[in-house]
């Protein structure tokens, strides 16, 4: 009993430290009775929390604290979202009400908190509608993007410290971790966070790759931090004397962008040389900003020859989410290949703490990227018709991609996500435009509709008034504001279309003695498969249902008994597919929470095999999937269908053949291919499915489809291959195609 009043009295002390540390980082922004008011909500998150646990066993009030601290430290933010990071779960987790909450500390903090209460289902596990969720999410951003910078921190921290969670739940976090949030950071200009999201995600999806990076940077380091002294002396030297003070320092990339360099070229980690970037933060007046970085831009390229396709200038052309640098990437000693990236102190600010720096320099830079963001994402909200899931597409899309800027005849400059084609600038300029558009004139040339428009194009569109839009014009176009306008079009006019369908469709089933009735069309459309009876009388319309199929409707309705009718909800699906099945090829895996065995299919996707870290989908139509959980579409699928993931693992039984992709890189030699099937077919008896060679200029690559019995099989197989005298790189790909 004894040691346990000992513990209570450390936590304590423990809990008064971690809020002095919250004071701390709120001191830059305080004001007369900040404090006071800060200490009202830890007071009475500390009260209202007192009795609960996190699932590391620590006290709960250590995550709002925490919370809080993000929010001051790491985001910037002032005392109103301080009180509301302290006082964001209370609402939810213990009986205290909004209105107490705008009694004791203002309308402001309960609209906030309000909002984030609303937003809470994204974190419920059992929740099925990710995507709904999320755009509630962003509702609430239309009145408070603080909501938005709280949600962050509050995700980041449990992101920081999910390694007591069940693995089911770590992996369907993780997945929409990366799937959203880390976007939305990047987005809102919060690049540490955004970075640390991604790093932290891959952490739990994909294990194996995190730490073999990790590892691979901790071995350099040393050799690393000598480099980029040698590198940063010289500027540094040369900027004093020139009279600019600033900063020089190196910065490591984050695991995640390595491993997204290492994917896109096909390289093993030794080939990528940007493990880290050179940044220099000069300290001027905002008059003198620009002129500034250009001038340390050309004492960086003096001392260092610059690769001409890597400027990149986001001072001239800030990027939408306010973001200002120069980019350069310049050749260093010992030939190697470095990004040096120069900035102004605000300019860093506003990079390092996105929304919240945009704030405190508003009055000097009113006309925001950010706030037409904003707008933007208003826009999309307020389009009733948008699914929720094409809707998040459509918002990462919109939102998170880089953007091109655009002229119009007269000169206006109209920005639109990478890949816009011409209907894109229409719909943007206004609705009634793209509706009537048939072609455009970029820079004086004639183009059709789906050309797809370059930085610094100018545009004129050309229109006609027999023009309607067409189903086609969705395959190319990428705005969000084109994609729902096109949308509506076409919805009217299949409306009008159906219409004349349902008086056809009632004639013809007259016809064969059926009756005309709300549960016969229903029956009729899942006959034919179709997702609506919209669909039915539309397909009708248009002759695509005959006599025939619905003569064969009415012979199999007769034939069933329609009391049994199957249910299409998917919790029934799910149960249906959980049922054990004693198929001898299906015993290498086991599935669901009790681990049965259960009948599956691989993911062709990305080809899992026994040894990888895999998960079940639960599809509608083709049963459980099994996919890699480090799959390219598996966050796509934890963040969205939560709900249908199935947990999977391998038994030891691992006789079976799969299949999985090699890529060979190498110098060319007499014999190698034949160096190299003796070791696939003779030395390991493995079976090859398909083998692709090419040899350009005595360079040798190869794509080779192998049957191997697990990882420990494969890996052994890619170790005997690297053997081969001229190989010089193996990796594994997911899929044929």
């Amino acid at each position: 009993m004894k040691e346990l009043v000992i513990d209570l009295e450390a936590e304590k002390k423990e809990i008064l430290k971690r809020y002095r540390a919250l004071l701390r980082a709120c001191k830059p922004t305080l004001q007369k009775g900040d404090k006071q008011m800060i200490r009202r909500a830890f007071d009475m998150a500390l009260e209202n929390h007192k009795d609960m646990r996190r699932k590391s066993g620590e006290p709960y009030i250590y995550h709002p604290i925490a919370v809080a601290q993000i929010a001051a430290e790491e985001i910037g933010l002032g005392t109103t979202s301080i009180v509301c990071a302290l006082l964001h779960d209370v609402v939810e987790d213990t009986d205290i009400t909004l209105d107490e909450i705008e009694n004791k500390f203002g309308k402001k903090v309960a609209k906030i908190i309000d909002g984030l209460t609303k937003i809470s289902g994204i974190f419920d596990p059992n929740s099925s509608i990710q995507a709904e969720n999320f755009r509630k999410m962003l509702l609430t951003l239309a009145d408070d993007v603080r909501v938005i910078l709280i949600k962050l921190a509050d995700r980041l921290h449990n992101m920081r410290t999910m390694e007591f969670m069940a693995r089911d739940k770590q992996l369907k976090i993780a997945s929409e971790t990366s799937y959203l949030y880390a976007p939305l950071a990047h987005r809102l200009g919060l690049y540490a966070i955004k970075s640390e999201l991604e790093d932290l995600s891959m952490k739990y999806t994909d294990p194996d790759t995190y730490k073999f990076i990790a590892r691979k940077l901790n071995e350099k380091k040393a050799e690393r931090e000598r480099y980029i002294q040698e590198f940063i002396g010289p500027i540094q030297e040369i900027l004093t004397e020139q009279g600019i003070r600033a900063s020089v320092f190196g910065r490591p990339k984050s695991i995640h962008s390595i491993w997204n360099k290492m994917r896109k070229k096909s390289i093993p980690f030794e080939e990528v040389y940007d493990l880290f970037a050179i940044r220099v933060i000069i300290d001027t007046t905002q008059e003198m900003e620009k002129a500034e970085c250009w001038k340390a831009y050309s004492i960086v390229t003096d001392l260092y020859r610059p690769n001409p396709d890597r400027l990149r200038d986001w001072i001239s052309s800030p990027k939408a989410n306010g973001y200002e640098s120069l980019h350069t990437t310049v050749m260093g000693p010992k030939g190697q290949w470095v990004e040096v990236q120069i900035r102004t102190k605000r300019m860093n600010e506003i990079a390092e703490k996105g929304f919240a720096a945009h704030w405190k320099y508003k009055e000097s830079n009113s006309d925001s990227g950010l706030d037409q963001w904003i707008q933007k994402v208003r826009d999309i909200l307020s389009n009733p018709e948008s699914n929720a899931l094409d809707f998040v597409d459509d918002f990462k899309m919109n939102l998170f991609s880089d953007e091109i800027f655009i002229f119009t005849p007269k000169g206006a400059l109209i920005q639109l996500p990478l890949d816009a084609t011409a209907l894109d600038f229409a719909f943007e300029i206004h609705s009634d435009l793209g509706a009537s558009c048939i072609g455009a004139k970029v820079n004086h040339k004639l183009v059709p509709l789906s050309h797809k428009l370059s930085n610094g194009d100018q545009v004129e569109i050309i229109t006609s008034n027999k023009q309607t839009p067409k189903e086609d014009w969705l395959n190319f176009v990428v705005t969000a504001k084109a994609k729902s306008k096109i949308k509506s079009a076409l919805k009217e006019e299949k409306r009008r279309i159906a219409e004349d369908g349902k008086e056809i469709l009632e004639r013809k089933l007259k016809s064969i003695k059926i009756t005309y009735n709300t549960d016969n069309l229903n029956k009729l459309s899942s006959f034919l498969k179709l997702p609506s009876t919209q669909e039915l009388f539309y397909k009708v319309a248009k002759g695509e249902i005959d006599l025939k199929q619905l003569k064969e409707f009415a012979t199999a309705e007769k034939s069933v008994d329609t009391s049994s009718g199957a249910s299409t909800k998917i919790e029934q699906h799910v149960d249906g597919l959980l049922r054990k099945v004693d198929k001898k090829d299906k015993e290498t895996l086991l599935i669901g929470d009790d681990f049965q065995k259960l009948d599956y299919t691989l993911s062709a996707c990305c080809n899992p095999i026994p040894g990888d870290d895999v998960f079940g989908f639960v599809t509608v139509n083709d049963g459980i999937k099994i996919h890699r959980t480090n799959c390219p579409n598996a966050s796509k699928l934890m963040a969205n269908y939560g709900y249908r993931i199935v947990k999977a693992k391998w038994t030891s039984q691992q006789e079976l053949a799969f299949l999985t992709g090699l890529r060979i890189v190498g110098i060319d030699d007499v014999g190698l291919v034949n160096r190299i099937t003796t070791v696939i077919s003779q030395d390991f008896k493995i079976n090859i499915r398909s083998i692709t060679i090419t040899s350009n200029q005595g360079i040798f690559e190869g794509s080779i489809m192998v049957y191997v019995n697990n990882t420990e099989h494969l890996d052994s197989l890619i170790k005997k291959l690297k053997q081969i005298k001229g190989i010089t790189g193996i990796t594994r790909f997911d899929s044929e195609g």
